[in-house]
């Protein structure tokens, strides 16, 4: 038994500790805020943000101003009521102290005081409070300003008045805890998007954003709301019709706003709100919305003719293919998973958003009919690419099976069929595989060598890609398949390693990749299964001493170290221009190697840059490499 694994420990009533106040919180920081790296430290700004935001949802708040300081803090005022001071009737505190100490306390429990928030679990703030080196906390209420500070979630002052004010909110400065975080330095372009986020979902309040570190500073102001947002998904994308669709009900004390727009794209993106939390991995309300756009478009293809007799009607594939949405509800008790609210489970909501956006879909395409043909259209043209996608697959497994075995011929496969343990590293061209294969350890490590660029699928059908060979021995190697027939309980390696040349060509390539890995294989990226492997660019040796710089700094680090003179350094182009034991050691070995997990932290944004980089519009992209030209560190001419 487990108990008994431990010699000479006795299991008594001292064993069992009772974690007080906020030190569970700072004894398992994870549990609150998902992570203590640059993840969990984001979340400390959106549970302080996300307290302002329901004063905006109650009705008492028009102005947030967030800062970043120079001194690593970060600061958040509104001008909301202001949360109460004075003593609290039952426990004999003052309100202000239990609101930023006590677990579980707060007014998201109490109806009269707000119908609709996001912080619904109570812990928002004290967990902000409990991981912060210090906090401070002002409050301006009943014509004066009251302040409060505090060190790891304790008070080291009383709740002193420090001076009379005319106007209302909550102003809290805090600085995040190093012990407790890997990186205590917030990322701008990171806050900026999440502001940007709130004024799409919250058009009646302007949101300031100012960052001391640079001098910049924004306001963010959508009147225009989810509508605004969806244009913004499209920006640089050519769309059916010029204007969103807006859709808004209630069902039972539930709200619904719903804004889409088809694009001539192939891909779809849709982006889902509960009480203005981002929802990432969906829910009962995602699935509502599919449900129904699935249901009235082909209910709509068939009262005009589109779809006729017995024929199987649209999937949801066909009827998303181009979707830029925005899904917004207000719950009034949502129960969402984990603290990090990503996936909505309450059963009545996939019924309410279903029935409300049937109903309201249905009306708009009767009163816009030319809409409503553009977009069956779209979609039995998707229908019929599916169709030919489907032959493609089909052919695709004939092929394997008369070729036996169906695994691409280039591909070096490892010995170990254990798909936790394996590893693909996907190489460009037949010099870096042949390296690369002699590097690897074969146990464990598959190499697959790609000659050439794969194709761009940013810009091509499912069946068009089938047709391409690259991208078909990929999609063989990883074994999941694509599209609707993805199944990643038959990924075969739980490491794809893009490991291509730091040059021009292996960056395209790198992209190409990604964008394959995005748009058709999402959750690949989504639970954490794809890497970029980090090849030195020099190597700097004198004598028998060797070291391998990945930046220019580390190449003049190491050039010191050795003494400037008699140091040579050789310049790595490609990965075939390294032996077999100098990519080994430094880019594949996992006791000495660097690997950078491919994360999707922001899927609009991620979304708006494939479509820059690698959709049809020229100009965006011409726009992009002019303004981000200034933070090119190595380019390859």
């Amino acid at each position: 038994m487990a108990e008994q694994a431990v010699s000479g420990a006795a299991y008594t009533a001292s064993s069992i500790q009772i974690l007080e106040g906020l030190s569970a919180v700072r004894k398992r920081p994870g549990m609150y805020i998902g992570s203590t790296d640059g993840r969990g430290l984001h979340q400390l700004i959106e549970e302080v943000v996300d307290n302002s935001i329901d004063e905006v949802l109650a009705g008492f708040c028009t102005d947030i101003t967030l800062v970043l300081h120079e001194d690593g803090t970060c600061s958040v005022k509104d001008n909301g009521r202001g949360i109460p001071v004075e003593v609290h009737p039952k426990y004999n505190k003052p309100t202000l102290e239990i609101v930023l100490t006590v677990l579980h306390a707060g007014s998201k429990f109490d109806r009269n005081t707000y119908k609709v928030s996001g912080g619904l679990h109570g812990v928002g703030i004290h967990v902000v409070n409990a991981l912060s080196e210090w906090f401070e906390v002002k409050v301006h209420r009943d014509g004066l300003t009251y302040f409060q500070k505090y060190e790891q979630g304790a008070p080291v002052v009383p709740i002193k008045t420090i001076g009379k004010s005319e106007a209302t909110g909550t102003e809290i400065r805090f600085k995040p805890d190093p012990a407790v975080f890997e990186t205590v330095t917030f990322d701008k372009a990171l806050v900026e998007r999440r502001l940007k986020e709130l004024s799409f979902l919250n058009p009646q309040v302007a949101i300031h954003f100012r960052d001391e570190r640079d001098g910049t500073e924004t306001t963010f102001h959508h009147a225009g709301g989810i509508t605004e947002f969806v244009l913004d998904l499209n920006a640089g994308k050519t769309t059916l019709f010029p204007q969103p669709i807006y859709l808004h009900a209630k069902r039972d004390q539930t709200d619904i706003e719903v804004a889409l727009q088809y694009n001539d794209g192939y891909n779809e993106t849709t982006l889902a709100f509960v009480n203005n939390i981002n929802t990432i991995d969906g829910g009962t309300h995602v699935i509502g919305l599919r449900a129904a756009l699935t249901r009235t478009l082909n209910d709509y293809a068939r009262r005009r003719g589109f779809v006729k007799g017995d024929r199987e009607g649209l999937t949801g594939e066909d009827t998303r293919e181009g979707l830029a949405c925005v899904l917004s509800i207000k719950v009034l008790e949502p129960q969402f998973e984990g603290q990090t609210k990503g996936r909505l489970g309450n059963s009545e909501v996939k019924g309410q958003v279903e029935s409300a956006v049937n109903e309201k879909l249905a009306e708009f395409l009767e009163e816009h009919p030319a809409v409503g043909q553009g977009l069956i259209v779209k979609a039995v043209q998707a229908s019929q690419a599916r169709e030919a996608a489907r032959k493609a697959r089909e052919l695709t497994r004939r092929k394997g099976l008369l070729e036996g075995g169906g695994l691409p011929g280039k591909l070096a496969d490892c010995h170990s069929r254990d798909p936790t343990l394996c590893e693909l590293f996907i190489v460009e061209g037949d010099s870096a595989g042949g390296t690369a294969k002699q590097g690897r350890d074969r146990e464990f490590q598959a190499v697959l060598p790609l000659r050439g660029k794969i194709l761009n699928v940013e810009k091509s059908r499912l069946d068009a890609m089938l047709q391409n060979e690259r991208i078909r021995d990929l999609i063989t190697a990883i074994g999941i398949g694509i599209g609707d027939e993805l199944d990643l309980t038959k990924l075969r390696y739980h490491k794809i390693i893009m490991m291509t040349d730091a040059d021009v060509d292996g960056s395209h390539i790198r992209t190409l990749l990604l964008t394959l890995f995005y748009r058709k294989m999402p959750e690949l990226i989504q639970t954490g299964h794809v890497f970029i492997a980090q090849a030195p660019l020099y190597m700097v040796s004198k004598g028998a001493k060797v070291a391998y710089a990945y930046t220019e700094e580390e190449r003049e680090k190491s050039t010191q170290e050795f003494g400037p003179k008699g140091v040579s350094i050789q310049r790595y182009k490609g990965l075939g221009e390294m032996n077999a034991d100098q990519l080994s050691v430094t880019t594949m070995h996992p006791g000495t190697r660097t690997l950078l997990r491919v994360t999707v932290e922001d899927a609009a944004r991620a979304d708006q840059l494939f479509s820059v980089l690698m959709g049809e519009d020229v100009e965006p992209r011409r726009l992009y490499i002019q303004e981000h030209a200034v933070e090119v560190t190595n380019l390859d001419i």
